[in-house]
């Protein structure tokens, strides 16, 4: 049972989060604007799940239990693409991009530095969904943000949860899938409640 359960909760977030960014890609797209995204609430959410990612590898927890971090990345590299691109320019992604590849390395220099950063990487993933939020709350337009990505976001995390629970039993992540958790049921909430505001306003 317990195994049975597991597996679920592994598979299901990888089917999940090979889809997850993608309604967020296609509302982008559809809307030809990046309209209600946070520039740097993306770039932090990045920097968490490569220093998330990173950890996880220096450790050597099971590859089930990550798996799908190299997925969102590649995704959320994909989304910062589209934002440039709809901004204007898709040059001035490459600093960025060049910087967070160049940290997977810098990370497992020293044992210190990976600790270091994963204990940040809690900040880091945090502020990225309070950029969000931020950004939502200061247009009061939910625009081109969708409501399905952050509440599959949501899911994962709880699937997450009960992962490390039942095989690392890791403190630090499993505090980190808590308040990811609650901040992504958050932001979905916001994003509900923008697009009916937008909704009886037309």
């Amino acid at each position: 049972m317990e195994a049975a359960l597991l597996g679920l909760c592994n598979w299901s977030t990888l089917g999940v989060c090979a889809a997850l960014k993608l309604p967020q890609i296609s509302a982008v797209l559809a809307a030809r604007s990046a309209r209600g995204l946070s520039l740097p609430s993306l770039l932090l959410e990045l920097a968490g799940f490569l220093v998330f990612l990173r950890y996880q590898c220096y450790y050597g927890y099971p590859p089930l239990t990550y798996l799908e971090y190299p997925i969102l990345i590649a995704q959320d590299v994909i989304l910062l693409l589209c934002i440039f691109h709809f901004n204007g320019n898709v040059k001035q992604a490459t600093p960025y991009v060049a910087v967070l590849g160049s940290s997977w390395f810098v990370l497992a220099l020293q044992k210190w530095i990976i600790d270091l950063a994963m204990n940040f990487c809690t900040f880091i993933s945090a502020a990225s969904k309070f950029a969000q939020l931020h950004c939502l709350w200061k247009t009061r337009d939910s625009g081109a943000v969708s409501a399905l990505t952050w509440s599959l976001s949501s899911y994962t995390c709880a699937t997450r949860i009960i992962t490390t629970l039942m095989t690392t039993n890791d403190f630090t992540i499993l505090i980190r899938f808590v308040i990811m958790l609650a901040l992504n049921i958050w932001v979905t909430v916001t994003v509900l409640r923008y697009r009916k505001t937008a909704m009886k306003a037309e």
